[in-house]
């Protein structure tokens, strides 16, 4: 796998390791950014680039990647979001847009609280794992049901006066911020796979439907708990004992209703 431990940039800062990250470009418009995007991953180390229905790749994009051109050449390009996020513990989104201009529900479920680049790796250090980080569209960024399949949402605090940024530059500062991740590491912590976290997400939708909750705030009430699971970094002991928890609630409250 070419996402085996190395060295870092020139500046002495050491890749992230021992947690994995995939850089995951959702639908990006122009070969340049591709590009530049390829680049910057290289400068920190990172080397995993997965592609979700590219514009195509051609000579500006591999001039602007540079040195960086094998990148380009090792990325993956799928026709599904859910096809590059295979084999992810953690899924990331980025998003630029400015929560005060968004409906009530989306503030409060969907990109609420953001993380900012450093907050993110401090987050993600001593964690063991594969972190899928999507970085939108350059004229919309990521749209509502894909920010959806997010555990955590990051954004990088920006000037009121110019706030949105090319996906390239939003893109090195964020490589920047997790390159340091596992420098100084004193061990490291296995994440629960992602398929145990949909499972406890799947058996959480089933508790609260044995609790008659309210079908109306079922979808955004489980948003929420997605957003709480991601933030709660769990381990897959943890996420297996929420899961025997959740399956002791839901066996009482049928033996109840037996017995009554």
């Amino acid at each position: 796998s070419h996402q085996g431990s190395q060295a870092g940039s020139p500046g002495g800062l050491k890749r992230i390791a021992p947690m994995n990250l995939r850089v995951v470009l959702v639908e990006p418009l122009y070969e340049g950014n591709v590009g530049s995007v390829a680049r910057a991953m290289k400068n920190f180390g990172f080397h995993d680039l997965a592609l979700v229905n590219p514009c195509r790749i051609e000579d500006y994009g591999c001039a602007m990647a540079s040195h960086a051109r094998d990148i380009l050449q090792m990325s993956r390009s799928f026709s599904t979001l859910a096809e590059a996020l295979e084999g992810a513990n953690l899924v990331v989104g980025t998003t630029g847009k400015r929560l005060e201009h968004e409906q009530h529900h989306l503030r409060l479920h969907l990109r609420v609280p953001c993380l900012t680049p450093a907050g993110l790796a401090e987050k993600l250090r001593d964690k063991e794992g594969m972190v899928a980080l999507l970085l939108g569209r350059e004229d919309c960024g990521l749209n509502s049901d894909e920010i959806s399949l997010c555990d955590m949402i990051v954004s990088i605090p920006t000037s009121e006066e110019y706030p949105v940024m090319n996906l390239s530059h939003s893109a090195a500062i964020l490589f920047y911020e997790l390159s340091g991740i596992g420098s100084n590491s004193s061990g490291s912590v296995q994440m629960a796979r992602k398929e145990t976290l949909n499972l406890l997400q799947e058996r959480a939708g089933d508790l609260l439907a044995d609790i008659a909750y309210p079908e109306h705030k079922e979808d955004y009430t489980l948003l929420m708990l997605r957003r709480i699971f991601g933030r709660a970094e769990l381990t897959e002991r943890e996420a297996r004992a929420l899961l025997g928890i959740i399956k002791r609630i839901r066996w009482r409250i049928g033996h109840g209703q037996k017995k009554s």
